[in-house]
């Protein structure tokens, strides 16, 4: 890179990064302050400009390692692609600014830009797209990891009494979330020993033939296994949607609410709830 250029940008980095942030504020960046602390917010740019200009000043083999920690630390604090994006073309425009405006620079601007234009292509495009590239990948393991957590905790199986267990379902049940219910509820049935099962869809929004056949599915394995399985959570909606759809519920037992559900399980088990002496009194 041209050497005066070199030079410019070690003698005003800290120009360089006050001219940033206020050009950043100018094209909307500074909503991300919101969110944080304005300590964070400085301290996390003065580090993304102190990067780009440090790579441009010499070649650094552990550039790219150091561009993806950053990377994988905005991605975390929820920040936009565009705060990267527009940072680096933003770095560019204020280094390519205040160089070619300097009083030294003024004699021999016109040869001075027209090769400025090739080293600013030259420095910042790579930088420019390795962002775009290593933000999409750290986004992408990101929802990944996500969506695994997720799987993990949207199905679990709670034993309430002994040899009753159920399955609260939230959200809305697609066909990986079915083989991890399917997955958790036959392991959860031996694990607990548990001789009735709960499936609550009270949290289902919306259940389609696929949903149902999924319940249905889950019922006969659970049966299978030794054991009787209760689809409870039922609401008049859903009822409407499952008899409008022609969806065949006659081999499960389906109750409205988890209580009535519970219920019927005791009573399956040979137990029921009863009133003590002291209720009585009471």
């Amino acid at each position: 890179m041209n050497q005066l250029l070199i030079d410019y940008i070690k003698n005003h980095k800290e120009e360089i990064f006050e001219k940033w942030v206020k050009a950043m504020e100018t094209i909307g960046m500074e909503r991300i302050k919101n969110i944080i602390s304005e300590k964070v917010y400085i301290n996390m740019s003065s580090d993304f400009v102190n990067l780009i200009l440090s790579n441009a000043m010499q070649s650094s083999d552990t550039f790219m390692k150091e561009m993806e920690d950053f990377v994988e630390r905005v991605v975390r604090l929820g920040w936009p692609l565009s705060y990267l994006t527009n940072g680096a073309q933003t770095i560019g425009k204020v280094v390519f600014e205040g160089f070619t405006g300097s009083e030294r620079n003024v004699n021999q601007q016109e040869t001075v830009e027209r090769e400025l234009v090739y080293e600013f292509d030259s420095w910042l495009t790579p930088i420019y797209n390795n962002i775009v590239d290593l933000y999409s990948t750290s986004w992408e393991n990101t929802i990944m990891l996500q969506k695994v957590a997720l799987q993990e905790l949207s199905a679990p199986l709670i034993p309430v009494f002994d040899k009753i267990t159920v399955m609260p379902l939230v959200g809305t049940i697609d066909t990986d979330r079915a083989k991890k219910i399917m997955e958790n509820l036959l392991q959860g049935v031996v694990k607990h020993r548990s001789e009735v099962v709960l499936i609550d869809i009270t949290g289902v929004p919306v259940v389609d033939t696929m949903v149902a056949h999924h319940m249905i599915q889950a019922a006969e394995a659970v049966r299978l296994v030794g054991a009787q399985c209760l689809l409870v959570g039922i609401r008049p909606e859903i009822a409407q949607t499952i008899v409008n759809l022609g969806i065949n519920l006659n081999q499960i037992i389906t109750k409205n609410s988890l209580k009535k559900g519970i219920e019927d399980a005791l009573a399956m088990t040979n137990r029921k709830i009863v009133e003590s002496e002291l209720e009585e009194e009471r």
